[in-house]
């Protein structure tokens, strides 16, 4: 009896050490797209007066466009405290004359990143691999310009935005159907539901075709009235837009109703609403080349309310005087095209992804000979790193002469 007891004993104790099982689930992260941090140069190392001496520059703190850097939850896991301190310089000694600068420290971030102060103040946008900027500069170090005493390097707090680089932007009221187009034109799975808000962080997708050329396609979250003043998802939709080549409006024909508390909006009015908040965000945004998908058309069996919407684009501005004056924007979006198809059963999606194409490469084409014709540059908005040290070079040379 007490060797069963015991033997029990010792497989319960045996039992209760095992390891838990790990949890197997991919954790998930929660997309962000802004990101404050606290950065601070290094301060500049002492000279000595007897000698002559000299202390070196410290380091200074630069945000860099990495393409391999996926988002700012990255940058955030790799230092959760938020925090960037470059090294200080150093002190000249007896037997150093001249001190040796900190290290800089590098901060890589996804591309599509603007940079801004703690007031907003954009400092640099950083849209292409390897583009950096110095967003904390080192102190100087102590030389007789400043009575051999280091200076302290520059603190400051800096806001990391990120607005998403696509060739393609998906926009449209919650449930148009933008999830689903991006599934069916590239091999992204969002969430899709029939109800709206079913996407509350953006999803990027890639569109293939025969010849390998790829295109990017971004649906972002649905717009509602009001997005403009950061109602529902507001400007944490509306930014992301901005850098997109080509906007592709998602219409369901049927109209759309967010819920019984609000009016029901026409397909008519949906575009003129979407054009609105486009307008009252950023004027600018309009002047993107666009393409109206008109979805969901599997629904219109009669095909009645697909041509009296599409005879109702065509006939702007005039059948503006159809809807409400509230309705109206003051500038209109001019589409390069009028779609028809339906992104649930799969009907028109290559032509639709034809369309695209040919769109993006008859503007991107157009842009090239207008900037050859009057030989405009894109401005350098970053000072490279290769520069900043063959700068500190001359300086430290300068300092012995």
């Amino acid at each position: 009896m007490n060797t069963t007891k015991s033997m029990f004993a010792l497989a319960i104790r045996m039992y209760s050490t095992k390891a838990a099982p790990k949890n197997t689930r991919p954790r998930k992260t929660t997309f962000i797209d802004s990101l404050r941090l606290h950065v601070r140069g290094g301060s500049g190392g002492q000279g000595i007066q007897k000698f002559g001496g000299s202390g070196g520059d410290g380091g200074c703190v630069y945000v860099k466009a990495n393409k391999d850097i996926e988002n700012l939850h990255t940058v955030l896991e790799s230092n959760p405290k938020k925090r960037y301190v470059a090294e200080v310089g150093q002190d000249s000694r007896k037997h150093w004359i001249l001190g040796n600068s900190g290290e800089d420290i590098c901060i890589e971030v996804p591309l599509g990143v603007s940079v801004k102060d703690q007031d907003g103040k954009e400092i640099a946008d950083l849209d292409e691999h390897d583009q950096e900027v110095v967003v904390a500069e080192g102190g100087n170090g102590g030389t007789e310009r400043n009575n051999f005493l280091g200076l302290r390097g520059q603190a400051r707090t800096i806001v990391l935005d990120l607005k998403l680089i696509a060739d393609v932007a998906l926009v449209g009221f919650p449930n148009a159907g933008k999830s689903t187009t991006l599934s069916a034109v590239s091999r992204t799975s969002p969430k899709i539901a029939s109800y709206p808000f079913t996407t509350i962080r953006p999803y990027i997708g890639t569109m293939e075709y025969p010849d390998l050329r790829q295109i990017t396609v971004a649906d972002l979250p649905g717009l509602i009235e009001g997005a403009h003043i950061n109602k529902g998802m507001g400007h944490k939709f509306l930014k992301h837009i901005e850098r997109t080549k080509l906007l592709l409006f998602i219409i369901d024909i049927d109209g759309f109703q967010l819920h019984n508390r609000y009016n029901y909006r026409s397909a008519f009015e949906t575009i003129l609403l979407l054009n609105k908040e486009l307008e009252l965000y950023n004027r600018e945004v309009l002047e993107k080349p666009a393409i109206l998908a008109l979805n969901k058309i599997d629904l219109d069996h009669d095909n009645e309310k697909t041509n009296t919407l599409i005879q109702q684009v065509k006939g702007l501005p005039e059948s503006l005087s159809a809807v409400d004056s509230e309705l109206h924007p003051e500038q209109l979006i001019k589409f390069d095209g009028i779609l028809k198809m339906s992104a649930k059963n799969r009907d028109s999606v290559e032509m639709v992804k034809d369309r695209i194409r040919k769109r993006l490469d008859f503007h991107h084409e157009k842009e090239r000979r207008l900037k050859e014709k009057h030989g405009i540059c894109l401005p350098e908005n970053s000072k490279g790193l290769q520069e900043r040290l063959k700068l500190k070079n001359e300086q430290s040379k300068s300092r012995l002469l």
